[in-house]
């Protein structure tokens, strides 16, 4: 395999690789010394993807160019950092050279900070007829589908055809359930039927199923148990101690033996990391890649794993820790310092997650906030939530822009992107920019 062209000589600095522009990626980049290193940045997209916002580009609650931020402009001050857009497919540890689909980079040191994507937990059927919600590319998907849905239930032929397009099941009672079952209920309740005036919205049914005997397990349980009451006043139906057993595109079994006639199932249950050849098999756990408590891959010294992907088990955490951002921000952090020290011939140091809380919104007004022993519910916890939120996303305009659209939306019962955009795709093939399948989509065709 070719070298990967336009990458400059390292003129004796070190070069990391880094595999992944998400919060870990992104972080570790802008922080690496030039002076000390030269920086090599991997990612099948050309932008960071803001994931806890996911959910309202899915409901048209803001615009895909709002979460999403380029990654050359990130990088606009950095003169040794070189961005290539590919997707890394194998690691030659032996070699110190990682190949990508462009060709092949060497480097002194490599950082997995890939993310996860969609665990399907082997069950290709739902890979093929669910909707997964881990890229900005399935959100603008997801929410062509659901006005897609309601559009097809207009000119349905009868009422058992228009009720399974008006029936949405949302599987998984973590955050992103909690959210896309509070901002579709609230659409329902507000923004459709001034949409679709000939339908009877009070017959759409939402339906949020989780395997689990609560939503938000990882939550203390007096913010799960507000979360589900709240779900309860906005008519989401809540289907505990449930897991799928089969969907084949028109109606969803449940191990309780319930089924469902639906054309839409939101797939939200589970995460696997991204995974990447060339590690060894016992590097994987879970779908995730085992690390040392420096955040270095077993068995390798120049090899690490930050963010999602990583899982570090120790005695606070025997199941490694939680993947979310804020773990990803840390270890890159820590991470930074300990490359720091490491070319100053100093000892690594391990990394410590310091907690600063979880949190969750259910809808307007309405969420649950978890800041050690301070629990927060309601109003304070929203307005928290979404202070946090316009503080972490990236860039000025986006920021504004996301202001602008909460504002608008908050004042006016609201949202103003529900425009339904399917992409012309070419005769010859290709895929579609939606969803980033091939064009023969059952939405695209």
């Amino acid at each position: 395999m070719e070298p990967i062209s336009n990458i400059p000589s390292r003129h004796g600095k070190k070069r990391i690789v880094i595999i992944g522009g998400g919060f870990a990626g992104i972080i570790l980049a802008r922080k690496l010394n030039e002076r000390k290193f030269q920086v090599v940045l991997v990612d099948r997209f050309n932008f960071h993807q803001f994931q806890p916002l996911f959910y309202q580009v899915a409901t048209a609650g803001l615009a895909p160019s709002a979460i999403s931020f380029p990654l050359r402009k990130v990088f606009h001050k950095k003169k040794d950092l070189h961005y290539r857009m590919c997707e890394a497919t194998r690691i030659v540890p032996e070699k110190n050279i990682l190949e990508t689909t462009i060709g092949e980079v060497s480097y002194d040191y490599l950082v997995i900070a890939s993310g996860c994507t969609t665990n399907f937990y082997g069950n290709e059927q739902l890979r093929e007829n669910t909707y997964p919600l881990k890229s900005t590319a399935e959100a603008l998907s997801m929410r062509n589908h659901i006005l897609l849905s309601l559009e097809n239930a207009i000119s349905a032929p009868n009422e058992r055809e228009r009720r399974k397009y008006m029936n949405f099941v949302i599987v998984g009672g973590g955050a992103t359930g909690v959210e896309l079952s509070g901002a579709l209920s609230e659409m329902r309740r507000y923004a459709f039927p001034k949409d679709y005036p000939e339908l009877d919205f009070g017959k759409m049914k939402i339906y949020l199923v989780e395997a689990a005997s609560g939503l938000l397990t990882a939550f203390p349980p007096d913010l799960s148990a507000s979360v589900e009451k709240h779900l309860k006043k906005m008519d989401v139906e809540l289907l505990l101690n449930a897991a799928v057993t089969a969907y084949e595109g028109d109606k969803l079994t449940l191990s309780t033996g319930q089924t469902i006639e639906t054309s839409t199932v939101i797939w939200v249950a589970g995460v696997t990391g991204n995974k990447i050849e060339g590690l060894k098999e016992d590097d994987w756990f879970k779908g995730r890649i085992k690390v040392d408590g420096f955040n270095k891959v077993d068995g390798y010294d120049n090899i690490f794993a930050i963010g999602d992907i990583a899982l570090m088990m120790n005695e606070e955490y025997p199941k490694g820790h939680p993947q979310v951002a804020q773990v990803a921000i840390q270890q890159a952090t820590h991470l930074v310092k300990n490359l720091k020290a490491a070319s100053e011939g100093k000892p690594f140091q391990p990394f410590i997650y310091k907690n600063k809380g979880s949190m969750a919104t259910v809808g307007r007004n309405a969420a649950v906030v978890e800041l050690g022993f301070l629990h927060l519910k309601g109003f304070p916890a929203w307005f928290l939530w979404c202070f946090v939120h316009l503080v972490t996303i990236m860039g000025m305009e986006n920021k504004l822009n996301i202001f602008i659209h909460w504002m608008w939306s908050y004042f006016t019962n609201d949202q103003a992107l529900r425009i339904l955009v399917k992409p012309l795709c070419r005769k010859d093939g290709g895929y579609d920019i939606t969803s980033g399948s091939p064009c023969n989509n059952r939405d695209t065709r």
